[in-house]
């Protein structure tokens, strides 16, 4: 039942792609979630009495002796050999290990989670352009993505105002809310008429606080475009 709870939650998700909210892993696991669990209780309850259920009939003592007499068939069933059975020790290794990897993941997904970190962590970024450099108007041509362990992205958020100035040389400001522990983080810029820059962070999987900004940054993309990155790191909540 949990395992088949859990694979069509998984399988909703990663059909669904990211989701910066959590609503899309919400849904599977709690909505779509316990229809899976509905087929893996039938299909496990099917599989433990196909497979799980070994029978072995038990020979009396005598009857196994050599040159025992064969019982005859008039006998009474009291003289017919009783059939013991016991659990299969493959099936039954096969279910510690499906239960040993649930267990794993939640055990991974709750050390992730921000009850076990420093909390909810909230990370200011500041992307400077060159001289000159004309940023758009309208907040919705900014696109920035925070992505944590590969897959989850957080939520992203634009500075009010936006805008900023390092001397001669404009910025954008944002910041996004970071909670989960995770092994690499990556920040991805897109605007109109520049390719996408990337930078990866370098971040601990449960980082501390940064009272200062990092050094400024230039991407891990195209080269010649001059964007450069600094952030730092403090508790949110």
């Amino acid at each position: 039942m949990l395992a088949g709870w859990a694979g069509l939650a998984l399988l909703v998700i990663s059909l669904a792609g990211h989701d910066q909210d959590g609503g899309i892993a919400m849904g599977a696991f709690f909505q779509i979630g316990p229809i899976g669990g509905v087929v893996g209780f039938i299909v496990g309850v099917w599989l433990f009495i196909k497979f799980g259920i070994v029978r072995k009939t038990t020979l009396p003592s005598d009857a196994r002796q050599p040159g025992a007499s064969q019982p005859d068939a008039k006998q009474s069933d009291a003289a017919v050999p009783p059939v013991r059975t016991h659990i299969s020790r493959p099936f039954a290794i096969v279910v510690v290990l499906v239960l040993a990897a649930l267990a794993y993941e939640g055990w991974y997904e709750l050390i992730r989670s921000p009850y076990l970190s420093h909390g909810f962590m909230k990370l200011d970024m500041q992307f400077r352009f060159p001289a000159g450099t004309v940023l758009p108007t309208v907040d919705d041509d900014v696109h920035i993505i925070v992505t944590e362990g590969g897959s989850r992205q957080a939520i992203v958020s634009l500075g009010n105002p936006w805008h900023g100035h390092d001397g001669d040389r404009p910025g954008i400001l944002a910041s996004a809310s970071l909670s989960y522990k995770a092994s690499g983080r990556e920040v991805s810029l897109e605007i109109p008429d520049v390719p996408e820059q990337i930078w990866q962070l370098d971040l601990g999987s449960d980082p501390d606080p940064m009272t200062e900004y990092s050094p400024f940054k230039l991407a891990n993309g195209p080269k010649g475009t001059g964007i450069e990155l600094s952030y730092r790191l403090s508790t949110d909540n």
